[in-house]
């Protein structure tokens, strides 16, 4: 069985599939923040989602932040550490590259396992 969550008009949020929670690219809701703000934001939509696919971030296996200008890195990495599970970190890759919308910095998406305590939600 497929699960696609948040589902838009050119892609899903997520989507579920043989026990892992694919993340599509996540980008701010709000676009003026600066990095560790947008880095902030994405990493609360990354928590719901992982919420509704019946996970956490204390599951995620693999993680990609491509940033606009590399030299916000700092700044990401701060939003990064406050949310970040320390006993559950996990594979990281941080690149530079355009974004689509010149007004972001910061895009991130991950694999997730699905299991623990939490169950699959429809």
């Amino acid at each position: 069985m497929i699960q696609r969550l948040a589902e838009e008009q050119r892609l899903s949020g997520a989507v579920v599939h043989g026990g892992l929670v694919w993340l599509a690219g996540q980008v701010a809701d709000d676009a003026s923040l600066d990095a560790e703000g947008q880095t902030a934001d994405i990493l609360r939509q990354i928590d719901g989602l992982l919420h509704q696919a019946g996970t956490s971030k204390s599951r995620l296996l693999s993680v990609t932040v491509v940033l606009a200008d590399i030299r916000d890195a700092p700044a990401m990495n701060r939003a990064w550490d406050r949310w970040l599970d320390p006993a559950a970190k996990p594979a990281r890759m941080t690149v530079q590259a355009p974004l689509v919308d010149p007004s972001w910095r910061v895009e991130i998406t991950g694999v997730a396992a699905l299991g623990g305590t939490e169950a699959p939600r429809a």
